[in-house]
């Protein structure tokens, strides 16, 4: 399959590439945004067009028997395994956004239409484990979550592949966080060596009085976008983390919308940014405030450290307000290593590879820290030393 057969198609030329037989307000929705390229505002630093113009081969979801485990696997797209009492199965997603800003989440949705539900009862702790296994392929599939209200959750998610090559993910979750809520997700993902690529566009409702908490740790090379789009609602609340640790010629980050809809809902929106080699980060990042959205407090801000001379930062922090009461703040800064530091570290005896890291991690532990379990933060920082090191062998 070539995605970008369906580029410039009206919903009826969409629906015959995808085999769609009946009308569908989705293909309308998809045709009408279009395929994303390089003028979308969204992928404008992201050269998604080269990503979809490929031949890839097509998998077959068929939903297993889903085994007891500690974590939920999902290997290429199926649910393999899942704790004990968590409801984990397949259906028709009934909760789509139709007023999203990305073509891709409604084409997520055409190939997907029968998603991958997770609901969770009580407060929990819960793992997602997401695995690939298939070369040259397109894998995509949409995981729709669900809380209880009065209820926290703590997820964690984490990537792994195996001896794969120039495969595209398209994933992406429809979250629902209830009324009085709080929901906390630790994302961690490591890519290297031209395994496979990936977008993944999401939307998050957060309800009245509701908390979601977002904390992406993204490290190494290769190719990946993640489109945001977060809804809070009166009192509601988002704390969105970024961390970026980038090298070799790798282009990712995070391209998001926080939209206040109801009266004292707050957010705050921090991105760390470290890029070395010729990589390229990337953090287009709007929140904006509507009309309805009186006494909203808004805060959002991105500290960049380039550590190679070709290394480049796309940062774009954005506040869109149209109302006057409420307080708002935004800013963006890029630099290097203090020279300084790095001195001082070296006249103690230290080396300039350790120097460096030694500032770097400073520099990253803001956001390091900000994850609760010491287990977790231990699995980030590993992750990020191995990429470091790998960064500065010599």
């Amino acid at each position: 399959m070539n995605l970008i057969t369906l580029k410039n198609k009206n919903a009826e030329e969409v629906a015959a590439i995808l085999d769609i037989k009946e009308s569908n307000s989705l293909v309308e929705k998809f045709s009408t945004l279009g395929l994303p390229h390089k003028m979308t505002e969204e992928y404008h630093y992201f050269d998604v067009e080269k990503l979809l113009d490929v031949d890839y081969k097509t998998l077959n979801y068929v939903p297993k028997s889903i085994e007891e485990g500690d974590k939920i696997e999902i290997v290429d797209g199926v649910v393999t395994t899942a704790p004990k009492g968590l409801r984990v199965y397949s259906e028709v997603c009934e909760n789509i956004d139709m007023e999203h800003f990305d073509g891709l989440y409604y084409l997520g949705h055409l190939l997907s239409p029968r998603v991958i539900k997770i609901e969770v009862d009580g407060d929990a702790h819960v793992e997602i484990l997401h695995k690939y296994t298939q070369s040259d392929a397109l894998i995509n599939y949409r995981v729709e979550i669900s809380n209880q209200a009065n209820r926290h959750v703590t997820m964690y998610e984490n990537f792994e592949t195996e001896d794969i090559k120039n495969t595209l993910v398209l994933y992406g979750y429809d979250m629902h966080i209830a009324q009085d809520s709080t929901l906390r997700m630790v994302r961690l993902q490591t890519m290297s060596g031209n395994q496979y690529s990936m977008v993944s566009s999401h939307k998050i409702t957060v309800a009245k009085n509701a908390s979601v908490v977002l904390k992406n740790f993204d490290f190494g090379g290769d190719q990946a976008l993640q489109v945001l789009k977060v809804e809070l609602g009166e009192y509601a609340h988002v704390d969105a983390g970024h961390l970026l640790y980038l090298n070799d010629d790798s282009k990712r980050g995070t391209a998001s919308q926080i939209i206040h809809r109801g009266e004292h809902s707050t957010s705050k929106q921090e991105a760390k940014n470290i890029l070395d080699g010729q990589a390229r980060g990337i953090f287009d990042a709007l929140i904006r405030v509507e009309h309805t959205a009186k006494f909203t407090k808004a805060e959002q801000n991105a500290n960049s450290i380039l550590l190679h001379e070709k290394a480049y930062m796309a940062s774009k922090p954005q506040l869109e307000i149209y109302i006057d009461e409420l307080e708002a703040s935004h800013g963006a800064t890029t630099g290097q290593l203090d020279e300084k530091q790095l001195f001082y570290l070296q006249s103690r005896g230290i080396s300039y590879i350790e120097a460096r890291k030694i500032l770097v991690i400073a520099f990253a532990n803001t956001l390091i820290e900000t994850v609760k379990d010491t287990r977790h933060q231990e699995r980030i920082k590993d992750a990020f030393e191995k990429v470091f090191y790998a960064s500065n062998k010599g």
